[in-house]
């Protein structure tokens, strides 16, 4: 009867300690990132539009539904780039690309990696480019999403993560659409990350 007992409160101490562990980690997770830009720069215009390529901030906070499905929210801040024409430099303009994510985790051991897919929607301002011509300043597209979740110590984790993000923008000569620009850039983020 003792051993009994006793074997039900060791199965229930473990229990009881697997659940805490769960609990401690929590169902939110916060990651900062230095994150690269690298655009497609795809142009059906005639005018050989490209923005530049850069390095950038990016946060990300997410929320784990279970042990694999999570929503990210990531954002930014508004982010300048030079507007070519070719070699030649004609304009600025900002853009603003809040993007939400729906993820599958899976846990190989404490290595967590991570496919994610979603809706971008880019916001662009201060538009300065040669007179006459203008972009729209809308853009919704999808995103996809593959990374991982190294831990580091505690509830600490090193995050490497890739995006695929379609972001286009119609432009247009004296009021007449000329053609579409497309950045489609691919985002290449490494950081750390916060469960809590």
């Amino acid at each position: 009867m003792k051993k009994n007992l006793l074997a039900a409160a060791a199965l229930c101490a473990l229990a009881c300690g697997s659940a805490f562990a769960q609990q401690a980690e929590g169902p939110w997770m916060v990651r900062v990132r230095a994150l690269h830009l690298d655009s497609a720069n795809k142009d059906s215009t005639g005018l050989n539009l490209s923005v530049n390529n850069k390095w950038m901030p990016d946060i990300d906070v997410s929320y784990f539904f279970n042990q694999n499905l999570a929503a990210e929210l990531v954002l930014s801040v508004p982010q300048k780039h030079t507007l070519s024409s070719g070699d030649t430099a004609i304009g600025s303009l900002k853009h603003l690309p809040p993007t939400l994510m729906l993820q599958y985790h899976h846990d190989l051991g404490g290595f967590k990696p991570y496919v994610g897919a979603g809706l971008n929607y880019t916001r662009f301002s201060s538009v300065h480019a040669p007179a006459g011509v203008d972009i729209d300043r809308n853009s919704f597209g999808a995103a996809l999403q593959v990374g991982v979740d190294i831990p580091l110590q505690n509830n600490l984790y090193l995050n490497l993560d890739l995006k695929k993000v379609y972001i286009g923008t119609d432009v247009s000569a004296g009021g007449v659409k000329v053609g579409t620009f497309k950045v489609d850039p691919v985002l290449l983020g490494v950081g750390v990350g916060w469960r809590f």
